[in-house]
């Protein structure tokens, strides 16, 4: 299907880092703005599916990033165009507001646990779209959301964001667990890799990012 984009370009420099997408389809309409330099406090996400809203909230709150996300989609139909878009949105609004990818970490490791469950996120804010994600899920769903689309929703995430990830779930039993865990330590690893650094210049030997 057709979209229109609306993007905001994000921040090199010293000012705060904040990008914006618009994306609506014949599928979904969707409003979205991050603010990477923001606090974590502020979090309005609404897309119609209650567990997919956890998760993006433990993103903001642990990524300290400020986060406004709001879909109407088709899940009259079912989850999939909505996690999907919803990821593709996020990512989008992420890659504006980095900008010049300058003066900024680059990389990112967390390894987070909940209760029994422990998972690991690697970043690389390489400019180079590339996802492998292991979550190990033994039911079908978790909430309203079909395990599946956990997982797509983070690999659509990294190919709008433009960034290699790595999400392993090392142990856990309980699926909500897994898939929490998962979102927190992604959450870290993106706040480690997004830091500022001005002493990185073009955090790459071929003096370039893109």
């Amino acid at each position: 299907p057709s979209s229109k984009r609306a993007r905001v370009a994000g921040g090199g420099g010293g000012g705060r880092r904040v990008g914006k997408c618009e994306r609506k389809t014949k599928e979904t309409s969707i409003t979205c703005e991050i603010d990477l330099d923001g606090t974590g406090t502020k979090c309005d996400v609404s897309t119609g599916i209650g567990f997919l809203d956890h998760m993006l909230q433990q993103l903001a709150k642990h990524g300290r990033f400020d986060l406004s996300l709001e879909c109407k989609g088709d899940l009259h139909i079912d989850d999939h165009h909505t996690a999907e878009d919803c990821a593709l949105a996020l990512g989008e609004a992420f890659d504006k507001a980095l900008g010049a990818r300058a003066g900024i970490a680059r990389f990112g490791v967390h390894v987070a646990p909940l209760d029994e469950a422990l998972s690991r996120a690697v970043v690389d804010i390489s400019s180079r779209p590339h996802a492998e994600i292991h979550l190990g899920f033994k039911r079908e769903m978790v909430g309203g959301l079909s395990t599946e689309m956990l997982v797509h929703v983070l690999q659509s995430f990294a190919q709008a964001a433009r960034i290699t990830l790595h999400v392993d779930v090392l142990r856990g039993e309980n699926d909500h667990h897994r898939a929490e865990c998962s979102f927190k330590a992604l959450a870290v690893a993106l706040r480690t890799a997004v830091a500022r650094d001005a002493g990185a210049g073009v955090p790459s030997t071929k003096g370039v990012l893109a």
